[in-house]
């Protein structure tokens, strides 16, 4: 009884106007379920800097990888509803994981979303030795032969593209699975394996240094930073999209007034030149104003659901 009445007690604190006025008092920490360096870290920290900024408090980044990012999720999850332990996340993790793995939590009722985040869509990449050179002429090479095509690991973006790619052209592959990106971009420019479906903040610096080739951005528009890439739609493969957006949830029951404090700092943070300067070279695209709130990002989420568990699912695409 003792115990219920200072629970009840401790939530009605973090509640009050008082308390939610004195956040943050401290370090805020963003869980990353990546390891550092990929997009996803990017742009954690860069949204970190700028909301450090904004509240005079320094804003942690904690990497916890594993398990496609579900270990990081589940520590997020499971930590105290207080704002001061975010999880900064994507479409593979609080989308795509929840039909591969058997999660320990509910990625929907078991996080509050808070705000949307710039997304990555992927770039249609080849070695430079393949004889294509344009989408409609991949499409034709990849259904002569057996493609190698080079994965973030089993059901990472690079990987359901790639499964879906398959599905909508009948183009013959191999998925070669990699730890990570690096990795595998790096035997795509050594010519070991030969398409990869890749976040343009991977592969844009090759395709700029001529390493490899870019047939097109996955997207209804061109990327500002890439505009010679066509989208799928003028490149012969319409509305086939795949975005890898990324956002900011908090655990379950964080009180609503600080759930609207951070996602207030997080929309100044994106407003931020610089923030967008960076982001936007490495071929990243920011949410419209109308697509900022904590409810855009959780009808986002799922709808999201609704559309990619029959494609994974039907797959029979597991975690390892």
């Amino acid at each position: 009884m003792r115990k219920s009445l200072a629970a009840a007690t401790i939530a009605i604190l973090l509640s009050s106007p008082a308390v939610t006025a004195e956040y943050p008092a401290r370090a805020i920490t963003f869980i990353v379920p990546f390891a550092a360096g990929g997009p996803t870290d990017t742009v954690a920290r860069a949204i970190a800097g700028a909301v450090s900024k904004g509240v005079g408090q320094p804003v942690i980044i904690e990497n916890v990888p594993g398990a496609g990012g579900s270990v990081g999720v589940g520590r997020a999850v499971h930590a105290s509803p207080d704002g001061y332990t975010l999880i900064v996340g994507n479409w593979s993790t609080h989308v795509i994981n929840g039909a591969m793995y058997t999660l320990r939590y509910d990625l929907v009722n078991d996080l509050e979303p808070v705000a949307r985040l710039p997304s990555a869509h992927q770039l249609i990449v080849a070695r430079k030795g393949v004889a294509a050179n344009s989408l409609n002429e991949l499409v034709a090479w990849m259904k002569g032969r057996t493609t190698l095509v080079g994965t973030a690991g089993v059901g990472s973006a690079s990987h359901i593209g790639a499964v879906l790619f398959q599905s909508e052209t009948g183009a013959r592959i191999t998925p070669v699975h990699y730890r990570g990106t690096a990795p595998a971009m790096i035997d795509l420019i050594g010519g070991q394996i030969d398409v990869m479906f890749d976040q343009a903040a991977n592969s844009l610096p090759q395709v700029r240094d001529g390493a490899i080739k870019a047939y097109a951005v996955t997207s209804a528009a061109r990327l500002q930073t890439a505009p010679d890439i066509p989208t799928v739609d003028e490149a012969g493969l319409p509305h086939f999209y795949v975005e890898v957006w990324h956002g900011l949830w908090a655990p379950k029951g964080t009180p609503p007034q600080i759930v609207e404090k951070l996602n207030a700092l997080v929309q100044d943070a994106l407003g931020d030149s610089i923030v967008r300067e960076r982001l936007t070279a490495l071929g990243l695209s920011f949410p419209d104003s109308a697509d900022g709130s904590p409810a855009a990002l959780g009808a986002l989420q799922k709808s999201e659901i609704a559309k990619w568990w029959p494609i994974v699912k039907s797959a029979d695409i597991k975690g390892e």
